[in-house]
């Protein structure tokens, strides 16, 4: 009587939640599955847009605005924990787990500022993704044009590596030249 009752409500619970539990599983391998299959460009379009909508909003987000609308696009976008690692060369080697991640940590947050004030205003520039083409062990480099209002192209050059979560920029090249990455390494230096 009762007790039956209880136990098929009790099962019919169970397998909801089993069922639930699997339907995310496959959501999120779904999930991760279309983020690694996803082409190197994607990742560019993201930040792309974010930027955009930064610096068309800039005025009435400020500063801290910029920086949280821009924090959870480059944290995806950028393979910051890499790129903290290599900007600080052979002394990564002698941190200890902890220093390694406050470091990574605060080259997060200089990162995200250091968009956050340079893309700090409008006045009709867009973005231009030219092409693709294969970069250094098994990277991509994905090339661009930030076109100015008065329409010169500037050249952002952005080299990805693919991984479990997609692919993500390393380094940044201005004028198809200048590195980012060698800049912060020499800096750091």
């Amino acid at each position: 009587g009762h007790w039956s009752f209880v136990a098929r409500v009790a099962e019919f619970v169970r397998l909801q939640v089993a069922a639930r539990t699997i339907g995310l599983a496959a959501a999120a391998a779904l999930l991760l599955a279309a983020a690694q299959s996803a082409p190197p460009r994607a990742a560019i379009e993201r930040l792309h847009a974010a930027l955009l909508e930064s610096m068309q909003n800039a005025d009435a987000l400020g500063f801290t605005g910029r920086y949280q609308t821009l924090a959870p696009v480059l944290t995806e976008s950028f393979d910051l924990a890499f790129m903290a690692r290599v900007s600080v060369g052979q002394y990564w080697s002698g941190m200890n787990a902890g220093q390694q991640q406050r470091l990574v940590d605060a080259f997060e947050r200089f990162t995200v500022a250091t968009y956050a004030g340079r893309f700090d205003g409008y006045s009709g520039e867009r973005f231009e993704i030219v092409g693709e083409e294969p970069g250094p062990r098994e990277s991509m480099v994905v090339k661009t044009h930030l076109i100015k209002a008065d329409g010169e192209p500037i050249a952002l050059d952005y080299l990805l590596r693919g991984g479990e979560t997609g692919w993500r920029i390393v380094d940044v090249y201005l004028t198809g030249r200048f590195s980012e990455l060698a800049l912060r390494r020499a800096e750091y230096t």
